[in-house]
């Protein structure tokens, strides 16, 4: 049995469940000459020696079993246990950052972690944790961006409730048992369950995997002035997959919204990364999931308002994720045309442009055209 003292996200009940994944009681205890600081730009806290200050915690005594859990979710943030002593002599372990890794930030609060982060952090802690005895924390930190942007999405999902026809909600599946068999960029999860039948009744266990991605938001760019669009090309790992000649497909302006991030700042951002363009405007045309049966991705798609001279036409793209990217700028009579005659694969682009062609005439008259 180890005594640890725990001063930042350890203290919420929610992640410590998840993570220690056993009850233990808790011992308030604050340590002089040290404080708790969140760590400059992140989401956790760091404990610092610092005169004349004071870090209220709790200490906890953990099985080894629980100090194995802790260490691979500390470890991935590259913390490690050292000596602690408290002013009445007793000893307890507590979680350093390693010197050089973390910058230090303002004052920590427990309250405001859990406002503004506790439910990602605690669904992001799930997924960590189910790697434990797979991948090492060093692994886990490198997956850290995409697990937090996996776990971003289920939290939108679980805040966004649109009824069923059926009445039937999450409640009425059983999940039996959830293997991670892969994680990367992407990850894919595997499930056995149970759902309700229409007649009342629960199916048999069946098995499914799903692909799980981001949520992302999409957004084709219109210059309602001179009446053109803005389409962009890339290799695309999908289509070739499938055995596509030419994986290379148009698509709107797109990219994963990250955590912290709303739909439309994420469209904004990605017309600067892939298009170089700085929006006027937003209209939102739809959001929903790209294909229900086998994928989590979550599209929001827009029109994007744009400035779009010839000039606008570049290559761009984020040089750290192999991103390289051609915009083309299409006059509308010559963008429709490719609709008709199929030649747009990818269909959040054809959903965006079957809105634009009913909302044209509206677009163009606001901005004096007519």
């Amino acid at each position: 049995m180890t005594d640890i003292f725990l001063y930042g996200s350890l203290l919420d009940d929610g992640l410590r469940a998840v993570v220690f994944a056993a009850d233990v009681a808790l011992r308030p205890a604050q340590l002089d000459a040290h404080r708790v600081v969140w760590a400059e730009g992140q989401d956790f806290p760091l404990l610092q020696v610092a005169a004349g200050h004071v870090a209220q915690g709790a200490v906890v005594t953990v099985t080894d079993d629980v100090l194995a859990r802790m260490d691979f979710y500390e470890g991935g943030f590259g913390y490690e246990l050292r000596d602690v002593t408290f002013t009445d002599g007793s000893a307890a372990q507590a979680w350093f950052p390693r010197g050089g890794l973390w910058q230090a930030g303002a004052q920590w609060s427990l309250a405001d972690w859990q406002a503004q982060h506790g439910a990602l952090s605690r669904e992001a802690a799930r997924e960590v944790m189910d790697y434990m005895g797979r991948y090492s924390p060093e692994d886990v930190l490198r997956f850290w961006h995409m697990i937090r942007v996996r776990a971003s999405a289920r939290v939108a999902a679980a805040g966004r409730v649109v009824p069923s026809l059926s009445g039937m909600t999450r409640d009425d599946v059983a999940l039996d048992q959830l293997h991670r068999p892969y994680t990367n960029f992407f990850a894919m999860e595997e499930y056995d369950l149970r759902f309700r039948r229409f007649d009342g009744s629960m199916s048999e266990e069946i098995n499914r995997g799903v692909f799980v991605a981001s949520d992302a938001a999409l957004v084709l760019p219109y210059d309602p002035l001179r009446d053109r669009v803005m389409v962009i090309e890339q290799f695309r790992a999908g289509p070739y997959g499938r055995g596509d000649a030419a994986p290379w497909p148009l698509e709107p302006v797109a990219g994963r919204v990250d955590p912290g991030e709303t739909p439309e700042t994420a469209a904004r951002r990605e017309a600067e990364e892939e298009a170089g363009l700085t929006l006027t405007g937003l209209e939102k045309i739809a959001e929903g999931y790209s294909s229900p049966g086998s994928s989590s991705e979550y599209f929001y798609v827009y029109l994007g308002l744009a400035d779009l001279p010839d000039a606008a036409q570049t290559v761009a793209g984020k040089a750290e994720e192999a991103e390289d990217i051609r915009s083309h700028v299409l006059d509308w009579d010559v963008f429709a045309a490719m609709m008709q005659r199929g030649e747009l694969t990818v269909l959040p682009l054809v959903l965006a442009a079957g809105w634009l062609a009913m909302n044209r005439d509206r677009l163009r008259s606001q901005a004096g055209t007519r």
